[in-house]
């Protein structure tokens, strides 16, 4: 296996949200591709729509790179791995430039992974309402940590061509040079609701079109030649590609197809005709998909087909029955809380689930899981595995979270520590059960989730690259319950 990685890589920041990294990082994924390039997509952070939408643009699928959850020493790594067979890499940034996890400095912030991964950094800045104050912005950015390069600037909304000519004479003295222009133009359409972007699932034909619109007015303003030149400096990076089954210790899994779990557009593949692909002791895990969960990382279902699981994706919006042979279930994220009325009209999966739950299988469920899982969402009828009931509310929660297992459970033994996150507009109550999942330190010291039979139910969003035995153990439950 390398241990130097040679992929030419671009890091996509700014330096505030809403600046327009996710349309010129997505937009030079597809610009790229369109040339021929076999494009790497990548996220900062634990956001799980923007690499739908990254997926989209490349035909490949859209990794999180996150600090805070995996460690720094994983994001070399990881990337690689998501890297491997690429012609070029690029990374969109989160929130500002230099914003991590509070109260952590640098950590988790796109400058870190920037650093981490040795590339160049391109800096989206929006132009509208200033001129020769875009210099001291994108000097100060550049020359705030010496560690970081700023190899280029890109400027967003830009008026006319005389505003164009002010911005460019600004930036001559600020010794970065501008790669690219964008007018100021409407919104491409990528409509937001209560936690971000629309996912790629829910609008899989309006979302092609406006990819394709954000590659086009990229393409129309950038210089596409000097950003490849650019992404070439990045300098080699000493690190082993991570690997699945490398990681567990245990045989190369056989050669079947690994959903994405939501991160990439649907593939008919995962939903094939004929009988369903086995492993030889037929260990079925099912994870939940289409619109109402979209929330996951394509690593687990890697760590799983590792673990000697076959993973068989199915949609709780569709599907009457869980997949064949099902021993195991995993239920992400995503927006239960939107198709309420369906998930709750589809009765006889949820018949199906609770008999699975009742009977000690395993089921691990994260956030939109967990209130799939509960008696009602909203007043409706869900699965009643839990004796909670969950409701939508005004306040977000939003964080990430030091997280430590209080209970023994499928995923882990009591006392194992993870780090994960929490990003939702709901409230379950009681907020856990007799046996909590985990007892998280802030913002405030509490205990959360559930943990019953072969049951863990939690609002905490968790990296399995992180601690990996998290996937050996849910298998081995599944072989043993």
């Amino acid at each position: 296996m390398s241990s130097s990685v040679s992929v030419p890589r671009l890091v996509i920041a700014a330096p505030s949200s809403g600046s327009g990294k996710t349309t010129v990082a997505t937009g030079l994924m597809a610009a790229f591709a369109a040339r021929g390039l076999v494009v790497s997509p990548h996220k900062v952070g634990p956001d799980y729509i923007d690499p739908g939408y990254h997926a989209l643009a490349t035909g490949r699928v859209g990794r999180n790179l996150d600090a805070y959850l995996c460690g720094s020493e994983l994001v070399g790594p990881l990337f690689a791995h998501g890297a491997r067979g690429c012609d070029i890499a690029v990374v969109e940034g989160v929130m500002g430039l230099y914003d991590g996890a509070a109260g952590e400095g640098e950590l988790a912030s796109t400058a870190h992974v920037a650093k981490l991964l040795r590339a160049p950094v391109v800096l989206v800045v929006d132009a509208s309402s200033q001129s020769r104050s875009v210099a001291a912005l994108v000097h100060g950015f550049a020359s705030w940590d010496p560690e970081v390069r700023v190899g280029g600037v890109i400027l967003n909304k830009v008026a006319s061509d005389r505003h164009e000519e002010l911005l460019r004479e600004a930036l001559d003295s600020a010794g970065v040079p501008v790669l690219g222009v964008l007018r100021r133009v409407a919104q491409v359409d990528t409509p937001s609701r209560h936690l971000g972007l629309v996912p790629v699932a829910e609008r899989r034909a309006e979302a092609v079109d406006a990819v394709a619109a954000m590659a086009a007015q990229v393409s129309a303003g950038c210089d596409l030649e000097a950003l490849v030149e650019l992404a070439r400096g990045a300098g080699a990076l000493s690190c082993a590609a991570w690997d699945a089954a490398e990681v567990l210790g245990s045989s190369p899994p056989p050669p079947l197809p690994v959903p994405t779990l939501g991160a990439a557009p649907p593939d008919p593949r995962f939903r094939p005709e004929g009988p369903r692909p086995q492993t030889p002791d037929g260990l079925v895990v099912a994870v939940a998909g289409g619109s109402a969960f979209t929330f996951s990382y394509a690593e687990h279902a890697e760590l799983l087909t590792a673990a000697g699981a076959v993973v068989v994706p199915f949609d709780p919006l569709r599907d009457e029955q869980l997949p064949e042979g099902t021993l195991g279930l995993v239920i992400g994220g995503g927006f239960p809380e939107v198709y309420a009325s369906e998930l709750s009209a589809n009765e006889p999966l949820r018949k199906a689930i609770g008999e699975l739950a009742l009977s000690g299988a395993p089921v691990a469920a994260e956030c939109a899981g967990l209130l799939y899982l509960c008696r009602e969402l909203d007043g409706l009828p869900m699965c009643g595995v839990l004796d909670a009931s969950a409701r939508m509310s005004e306040r977000l929660t939003l964080g990430y979270r030091d997280a430590v297992a209080v209970s023994d459970s499928a995923l882990a033994v009591a006392g194992t520590r993870m780090r994960g996150h929490e990003f939702h507009r709901t409230v379950v109550e009681p907020g856990s059960g007799a046996a909590p999942a985990w007892g998280v330190r802030a913002p405030q010291r509490r205990v959360e989730g559930f943990v019953q039979q072969g049951v863990h139910a939690s609002y905490v969003h968790t990296h399995w690259a992180s601690q990996p035995g998290v996937a050996r153990r849910f298998v081995e439950r599944c072989r043993t319950s």
